[in-house]
């Protein structure tokens, strides 16, 4: 680019298309991976609740319903709830007792929680971004500030 020969105009399209075409697009990545990671760690608990209401029935047999997809459940018998499977990542599974799991599932889900932490600061980082070229936009179309009460949120 020849931005020290461009125009005022050209450059505010040139900071336009960047904002929405390079940090917004960023910005929507890092969210969805956030949200993937929150999906992750419900399932993570909801595991977990599982784990402690078999073990306070106290049973070995277990009467439960499965999920096939789309919301088609079929029932399941289980002769002995005393070893469960856990998927682990890339496709493993891996047998568990109940407090094997249970360690398992706090692990991993302190694991996943620091990586939201690092996607979250990410996310932040972005925004300020925006921000950032907004307001060189603002300066390049001679516009002043807004008031701190009329300012919102990017995303």
């Amino acid at each position: 680019f020849f931005s020290h020969i461009m125009t005022p105009g050209a450059k505010v399209l040139q900071y336009e298309t960047f904002i929405n075409e390079v940090l917004k697009r960023d910005l929507q990545k890092v969210l969805e991976q956030r949200d993937a990671v929150y999906e992750k760690m419900a399932q993570y608990l909801q595991l977990k609740n599982t784990i402690k209401s078999i073990q306070e029935t106290d049973s070995k047999e277990l009467k439960t319903d499965v999920d096939l997809g789309c919301n088609f459940y079929v029932q399941a018998h289980v002769p002995d709830a005393s070893k469960i499977y856990v998927a682990v990542g890339y496709g493993f599974f891996v047998e568990f007792t109940h407090a094997e799991a249970l360690k398992f599932i706090e692990k991993k889900t302190n694991q996943l929680t620091e990586y939201t932490e690092v996607l979250t600061k990410d996310a932040a980082k972005i925004k300020a971004n925006i921000r950032m070229v907004l307001e060189g936009l603002r300066e390049l179309q001679g516009l002043k500030d807004l008031p701190e009460d009329r300012r919102r949120e990017v995303f």
